[in-house]
């Protein structure tokens, strides 16, 4: 199936390791301008070079909490790129822990971060003939479980968030989607962390999950990269789950 992205101007938050990473992989795979962000040079460089023959990439060093920085990027990427057709909120602070400083964080990065990308990329998007907007949340943002607190909660708001644009930008174009993976591995990961460090919770992750196993970053890559296509075109306000019929509850 031809995605119609040749061409596509995307901005992936996040994109040196992981899902971040399988994301920009994957748009650089349809033909499309990408450019990435992260917070440390020396990955930003070697994600930059390891991709470079694979298409026009371009990365920068960028901590998404940081709302001016933020908003910056996204105005030299368009002035580079020419406009911005999608952009894919993907950073995740990862602070679990039920303490102050994780509620905080977590409303900052994960939230927030998510609302000022959006925020500077809308007059943009309001140009481009095929607008999208991804955010990822995740499994815990729709059940309850160990990651249930700051984690799981910004996780929800991000949602709610990306619901209600849908119906807000309908009428200029512009699509708005979730993707919520379910547990995925990936070398430096968490779960490889937890598999040494927490083998038990691993195991019990594990699991839970009919398949059997972890998904990967690029299980998740694809359906973020088709949501955002123009094939996808009357796609809006979906929470696409992307979790190997991990979770239990019943989308209505």
């Amino acid at each position: 199936m031809d995605l119609q992205l040749h061409g596509t101007r995307v901005l992936v938050t996040g994109g040196t390791r992981g899902i971040g990473r399988a994301i920009v992989e994957a748009f650089l795979d349809e033909g499309a301008v990408v450019g990435f962000c992260a917070r440390r040079p020396d990955e930003v460089t070697a994600t930059q070079e390891a991709l470079r023959d694979r298409g026009t990439v371009v990365g920068a060093v960028v901590d998404v909490g940081d709302g001016p920085a933020l908003a910056g990027w996204v105005e030299q990427s368009a002035a580079d790129f020419g406009g911005l057709d999608v952009v894919v909120a993907n950073v995740s602070a990862l602070a679990i822990p039920d303490t102050e400083e994780n509620w905080q964080t977590s409303l900052n990065v994960d939230v927030m971060h998510t609302v000022r990308l959006v925020r500077a990329a809308l007059p943009h998007l309001e140009r481009s003939p095929a607008a999208s907007i991804i955010a990822i949340s995740s499994v815990s943002g729709r059940e309850s479980d160990f990651a249930s607190g700051p984690y799981g909660t910004a996780k929800t708001a991000i949602v709610g968030y990306i619901h209600g644009l849908a119906m807000q930008l309908a009428g200029k174009g512009i699509r708005a989607n979730t993707v919520s993976p379910g547990n995925t591995y990936f070398e430096g990961g968490v779960w490889a962390s937890i598999e040494t460090g927490d083998p038990a919770l691993y195991a019990t992750a594990v699991g839970l999950n009919p398949t059997g196993h972890m998904g990967t970053p690029e299980e998740v890559a694809a359906p973020v990269v088709f949501l955002a296509s123009p094939v996808a075109r009357r796609v809006s306000g979906t929470n696409l789950v992307v979790d190997g019929a991990l979770t239990r509850g019943i989308q209505l």
